[in-house]
């Protein structure tokens, strides 16, 4: 059985996410803060720990459970991410310190964290925004969410190219409006074209197959324009 590490799994497109790799006999090992929804459902092949990506403490429990029992990691999804919808001239630097914690320092430290149990044909995949990508339509209120996403994709860039050598594929999905709680919380009453579990479905195909294709590649997932 292959080992999947996902991010951000109380809830949305990663709740969907670990059920779907559990269903078809991954290794899952679900990260978030509240592990309560996943663990209700009683599935086996995943094990969840309740974390707090910018803890070093709560990182090791990662490493450990790992090493401990895993000793490999084939596949790891850094999907949890934070937004924040202000004006700009209402965001302060702590809502973008906050923000980029989230969705970018804590990326990087926890696959620093996991990169020893990566090995060749190992994928590791960052769920970016179609609002990080130059060009594409922005909305109001998104200063700090849309750039820290963009930093994500760069980020992404820059350790495809630097570990290529030991074949680990980087790559980012720049997602567009999909229905999870937190578009939800950031555009009351919007409906967006696509549904969390569509969406995972689609995740889930690619972190399974998408390197075999692309490295460092920043690949858009949005059915509108531009």
């Amino acid at each position: 059985m292959k080992n999947v590490i996902i991010t951000g799994t109380s809830r949305g497109i990663g709740f969907e996410l670990a059920q779907l790799f559990a269903k078809n006999n991954y290794q899952v090992l679900a990260l978030s803060r509240n592990s309560k929804p996943l663990n209700k459902l009683n599935l086996k092949n995943i094990s969840t720990i309740s974390v707090d990506l910018l803890s070093e403490e709560d990182l090791k429990k990662v490493t450990s459970f790992v090493s401990e029992n895993w000793k490999s990691v084939d596949i790891l999804i850094n999907n949890a991410g934070k937004l924040i919808s202000k004006p700009f001239n209402k965001l302060s630097t702590k809502d973008f310190l906050e923000v980029y914690q989230v969705n970018v320092f804590a990326v990087a430290e926890l696959t620093n964290k996991i990169l020893p149990f990566l090995s060749k044909r190992s994928h590791v995949v960052n769920i970016s925004s179609i609002g990080g990508i130059q060009g594409s339509m922005k909305f109001p209120g998104l200063a700090a969410y849309s750039s820290s996403k963009g930093a994500l994709l760069t980020l992404t860039e820059v350790l495809a190219e630097e570990y290529k050598d030991e074949q680990i594929s980087f790559n980012a999905l720049a997602l567009g409006a999909v229905q999870t709680e937190m578009l939800e919380e950031a555009f009351p009453g919007y409906k967006a074209p696509v549904s969390a579990k569509e969406m995972a479905s689609y995740i889930y195909n690619f972190a399974i197959n998408g390197h075999k294709f692309q490295n460092g590649k920043i690949i858009q997932v949005s059915s509108t324009t531009p």
